[in-house]
């Protein structure tokens, strides 16, 4: 069972600032635990309950597993329900900016949900980086990796200074905006960076100045704009078509 003491660090990970402080963070549910697993990344521990442990001996063991029962977990667990496992990972070390091919960049989105989903996009569309803004989501809020739906695993996360990356960049840097050229006719490149803006401010002026290349999704009803996770997608998918 989980002892208090693990109760209160399972708890406290689910804040920024103790990941920070502990240099853990939290993977919860059967999906993401197993996409953790499978990906051979480092585990610290895992709680788990007994048909969790009984269906996934052979992945489990090199871990230390401790077992408990569904409502130890759900007590301790930021998920609505929580079932199955509960994985505390060190966090990584923080890679380098690949430039070798399209680089995503990630302007000020703030909402864990959005951030979360753009990772998986960028798994689904073959990328193996996302880059944000030092004031977007953090990447390890337990909302981000569940809505990564274990993307999480293969897209590495670089946080960085916007604005003096894109200063220093050297190519086509597409931004999305809503007046840019349409992304149906774009020659797009096979190296360069696409930048998506929060939902609220869009890109703003500071990356915005760098950006060479303004794209847009041509609309052909009444919204007002896309959500940006559904946005990155639609270019993503107009990027892989063109090259």
């Amino acid at each position: 069972m989980l002892s208090k003491n693990q109760q209160k660090l399972v708890r406290a990970l689910a804040q920024k600032k103790y990941r920070k402080q502990h240099g853990l963070y939290l993977v919860q549910g059967e999906k993401n635990v197993l996409e953790l697993l499978q990906a051979n990344v480092e585990v610290q521990q895992i709680f788990a309950t007994p048909q969790f442990i009984s269906a996934h001996q052979t992945d489990l063991k090199q871990c230390p597993v401790t077992e408990c029962d569904e409502q130890a977990l759900s007590k301790v667990s930021t998920l609505v329900s929580n079932n199955a496992a509960i994985a505390i990972v060190p966090v990584p070390e923080e890679k380098q900016i690949d430039k070798s091919g399209l680089v995503l960049a990630l302007d000020g989105v703030s909402d864990p949900g959005n951030l979360g989903t753009i990772i998986r996009l960028a798994d689904w569309y073959g990328l193996k980086q996302v880059v944000v803004s030092e004031d977007c989501a953090d990447h390890l809020n337990p909302k981000v990796i569940s809505a990564t739906m274990g993307s999480f695993v293969r897209v590495n996360v670089i946080r960085t200074d916007l604005p003096q990356f894109l200063s220093a960049y050297n190519g086509p840097i597409y931004g999305a905006y809503l007046d840019g050229q349409s992304v149906h006719q774009t020659a797009f490149s096979t190296q360069g960076v696409l930048v998506m803006g929060s939902e609220s401010h869009g890109i703003r002026e500071q990356a915005g100045q760098y950006i060479n290349q303004p794209i847009t999704i041509p609309a052909y009803g009444q919204a007002e704009s896309l959500n940006v996770a559904m946005a990155t997608g639609i270019i993503l998918d107009n990027f892989r078509r063109a090259i």
